[in-house]
């Protein structure tokens, strides 16, 4: 049976945007394959880590009728980049085999069963469904996803906490020493849910959504929320992630309110400063220290080898004196992922959290924990 006959560019898009979750080296040699399941002339491909399972389907020729196998997801995507993009492959079965052609080459693949491939249960009990425009929830994905925790033993952290509830979706993440808060208003008003996505999800939505604007009909994605999962609809694909358990930290008690002295300066002059002075920090400690005065910002940096770098920026401000040390790659992080000319920075004194946001702007907030120099 020819499973699929179409250009190579197509067939590579739809294994490629199944196969970011499939590793190399797992303990069930099945989860490195992609399920193939033909129904008539629609072909599905299926990809899992016991955790996230991810389908897309897609019209790619071949013969109609009803067939089910796995294959080695990252062998096929190798083979397939290494033809030409316009030239088409086929894909047929032959003895418990695919063989794939394409020009003159053949290649002669294993595969493993269909009914051994490990489908993720989905939950029987999903909320209300909601559906924002892929574009949006990137940006708030991007906002906020450089603040997660990477390997945290609080596993509660290695995430995103969601926060949906009347008009409004907001994204949360923190590492204990930093925090970033970005949201957005929905069409649809939305009964409150709070869930955690994993860390691994987030980065694969990332990948996945579009942020094309689309005018007045933007392509969108469909979210659902169990007590332990969360599914996603959007374009061809089906996403359907666990979430992590526990309690995510209150995040309203951390963002500090009332600071009496604030600044607002560019973003881009202050990330270049930051970004000269970083050069001379030692990789162990990335340690700069602002000294904020009437007029004057001046940004200091010094290592081992009693190197030292010095910044200056004029800025308008007729607050305290302050001086203060920050990891400088938590403030290039949240600069680097702001798009807007100003940025404001709300600060107390020397041993409490500055608190980053956009002016006129309440939907991004990202606050930062002082470190000793």
């Amino acid at each position: 049976m020819i499973v699929l006959k179409a250009p190579q560019d197509q067939v590579l898009a739809a294994l490629q945007s199944v196969a970011g979750i499939v590793e190399r080296r797992h303990t069930l040699p099945i989860l490195a394959n992609v399920l193939i399941r033909k129904a008539g002339g629609q072909l599905q491909l299926t990809t899992s880590d016991l955790e996230i399972q991810i389908r897309t389907t897609a019209e790619l020729g071949g013969d109609d009728g009803a067939f089910t196998t796995t294959v080695g997801a990252r062998k096929l995507i190798d083979i397939l980049r290494t033809m030409p993009a316009d030239q088409t492959v086929s894909l047929e079965s032959s003895q418990n085999k695919l063989v794939l052609k394409g020009g003159k080459s053949r290649f002669t693949l294993q595969t493993l069963p269909a009914e051994d491939f490990p489908l993720v249960q989905e939950s029987a009990s999903f909320g209300p469904a909601f559906s924002v425009p892929q574009r949006t929830l990137k940006a708030l994905l991007s906002q906020v996803s450089f603040a997660m925790a990477v390997h945290d033993i609080r596993y509660y952290l290695n995430g995103i906490l969601f926060v949906a509830e009347g008009k409004q979706l907001s994204l949360v993440a923190t590492d204990g020493h930093r925090l970033a808060f970005s949201s957005a208003t929905l069409d649809v008003e939305v009964p409150r849910q709070e869930v955690i996505l994993p860390r691994k999800t987030v980065l694969e939505l990332q990948r996945l959504l579009s942020d094309a604007d689309g005018g007045d009909t933007p392509p969108m994605i469909e979210l659902q929320f169990a007590n332990n999962q969360a599914k996603f609809n959007f374009g061809t694909m089906e996403f359907v992630t666990k979430l992590v358990e526990g309690k995510f930290p209150d995040y309203n008690r951390v963002i500090p309110k009332n600071h009496k002295n604030s600044v607002t300066l560019g973003r881009a002059p202050l990330l270049a400063s930051l970004q000269r002075t970083a050069i001379l920090t030692s990789d162990k400690f990335k340690g700069v220290r602002l000294n904020i005065e009437p007029g004057l910002l001046r940004i200091a940096s010094n290592n081992a080898e009693q190197e030292e770098a010095v910044d200056e920026l004029d800025i308008d401000y007729g607050g305290d004196s302050i001086e203060i040390g920050f990891n400088v790659t938590y403030l290039i992080d949240a600069l680097a992922n702001m798009g807007q000319d100003m940025v404001r920075v709300d600060l107390q004194d020397g041993n409490s959290s500055a608190l980053l946001t956009i002016p006129e702007d309440a939907n991004f907030k990202y606050v930062v924990m002082p470190m000793r120099i």
